[in-house]
């Protein structure tokens, strides 16, 4: 019940309670009239209590009326989901029955500082490496990525063959042409993300392991 219905309720309580007092009969002795006093009585006083009744059950419903808007008023809304700090763009992965593998995608950084990534696992490969491919007398080798990859804040991080890529040292699982690879990505300070990768038959990427590496 509202305030406003309680406001409502009300008069017509006290009404109902004037009504029943002005029935009963005026106080004295009259000889035949006690049966009359003791009506009026009874109404007076069946009428005051409904009233009273009324009045009570009223003010509680509107207090508890009160108290719950009051309580969904101050109760404060939930907090949003983090919004993830990195999103994964057009990732595929390079399709082998054994040994090595490639994944690559574009690394949107949507935080407004910068993102690295420090580590990279998949169910499909016992050992995954951070790479990147460096030019060595006319030849292209590829090693570890030192320090990760780094997105800058409001910026990508493009993962290609020929550059900066996932690689997959031991593959134990073959990757079949369609098949969605799930990747997870650890970022500096813990945080990971995750996503799934296409798998697509290449011919390239196929640089050697700087044996040093």
């Amino acid at each position: 019940m509202t305030i406003t219905t309680f406001n409502r309720v009300l008069p017509a309580a006290l009404t109902a309670l004037l009504a029943a007092g002005a029935c009963s009969a005026p106080s004295g002795t009259v000889t035949g009239a006690t049966p009359h006093t003791v009506a009026g009585t009874a109404t007076t006083t069946a009428a005051t209590t409904i009233a009273a009744t009324t009045i009570a059950a009223a003010t509680a419903t509107t207090a508890t009326t009160i108290a719950a808007a009051t309580a969904t008023a101050a109760s404060p809304a939930p907090a949003s989901a983090a919004v993830a700090p990195l999103s994964i763009s057009d990732p595929w992965v390079k399709t082998a029955r054994s040994g090595m593998s490639a994944a690559f995608a574009t690394l949107v950084n949507t935080t407004d500082e910068a993102v690295t990534v420090v580590a990279a696992s998949t169910p499909v490969s016992s050992s995954v490496e951070l790479h990147e491919v460096v030019g060595d007398g006319g030849s292209t080798t590829m090693r570890r990525k030192q320090g990760g990859f780094v997105i800058p804040a409001g910026g990508r991080h493009v993962l290609q063959p020929g550059g900066d890529h996932i690689m997959l040292m031991g593959v134990r699982t073959a990757v079949e042409p369609g098949v969605e690879v799930p990747f997870m990505l650890t970022l500096k300070g813990g945080r990971t993300v995750s996503f799934m990768a296409v798998a697509k038959d290449f011919a390239g990427a196929n640089e050697s392991y700087a044996p040093h590496e």
